[in-house]
């Protein structure tokens, strides 16, 4: 058995994010009535061993301008909620009601075909392989001791693919996600 088969088991969905709530673990039968009640009450949190986690509200314009720095294009465009292992940012883009995922180890920027809410609900339980590089993610935590990351650290590339790196988990490091951000974002707009 994988290491997230137990978090897939039981999805039943039903409510606004009970397939979130189901996948992830999360105790509880609160019902949410708005996406920002919901982000409220996750805020700060952290998932699947570390596979995903949710941004503070104090912390998020500080990530949203450090987002702006190294993806200028995106301006005014990434409203933050969360983050991964892999150090990548998820946003919604408020123009058109679509999740951002910014990646900074690769430069690349992907448009998710769903809302906050189709996010949390449909992508993250159905296809965490895409939404939160599951497989990767097991690989590497497998490799590491089961090693659980702190609220500021991220995986990220020793050498970024955008330089010719490995996308292997012999080129990942444990690091501090604002200085792996500021570092990429540097590399990003020279």
């Amino acid at each position: 058995m994988g290491l997230f088969d137990k978090f897939k088991k039981n999805n039943k969905g039903g409510g606004k994010y009970e397939a979130f709530k189901s996948f992830v673990g999360m105790p509880g039968e609160e019902n949410y009535s708005s996406t920002d009640e919901f982000l409220n009450a996750i805020e700060g949190k952290t998932f699947l061993n570390g596979m995903l986690r949710i941004f503070n509200s104090s912390e998020k314009s500080k990530w949203r301008a450090t987002v702006e720095e190294a993806f200028p294009a995106y301006k005014g465009r990434a409203d933050v909620f969360a983050y991964d292992w892999f150090g990548r940012i998820f946003a919604n883009d408020p123009s058109r009601n679509m999740v951002l995922i910014f990646e900074p180890g690769t430069g690349d920027v992907f448009d998710v075909d769903a809302d906050i809410v189709d996010f949390f609900e449909t992508e993250i339980p159905k296809y965490p392989e895409d939404a939160l590089l599951s497989s990767f993610f097991e690989e590497w935590f497998n490799s590491n001791e089961q090693y659980i990351l702190a609220h500021n650290e991220c995986v990220g590339y020793k050498v970024p693919l955008f330089l010719n790196g490995d996308d292997k988990v012999e080129n990942l490091e444990v690091s501090d996600m604002e200085v792996y951000w500021v570092i990429m974002g540097q590399l990003l707009n020279k």
